[in-house]
């Protein structure tokens, strides 16, 4: 089972999170992200954030990555969004 977590973080503190969980083993890595991330982002209400290049060497080396302000397209009410593999 493919298990991914998201939390937002203002000032140090966590504000929210939610976990994912995919369980089809048909499915690729990269399809089993971006659709954690998708259901992640509609349960906090947020739209999906733009994959920039340091978001995607991060996730390739440590299996987690924060998106900031510069990977959304409107103001957000945090300061990030950390995704993080938690099982696979």
């Amino acid at each position: 089972m493919f298990r991914m977590s998201g939390s937002l973080y203002k000032d140090g503190r966590l504000l929210r999170d939610c976990v994912s969980r995919q369980s089809d083993p048909h499915v690729s890595r990269t399809d089993h992200v971006l659709t954690a991330l998708k259901e992640i982002c509609e349960y906090m209400d947020l739209s999906v954030p733009i994959w920039l290049q340091q978001n995607i060497n991060q996730f390739k080396r440590k299996s987690v990555t924060e998106f900031r302000q510069d990977s959304f397209m409107e103001e957000i009410p945090f300061d990030y969004l950390k995704i993080e593999v938690i099982e696979e």
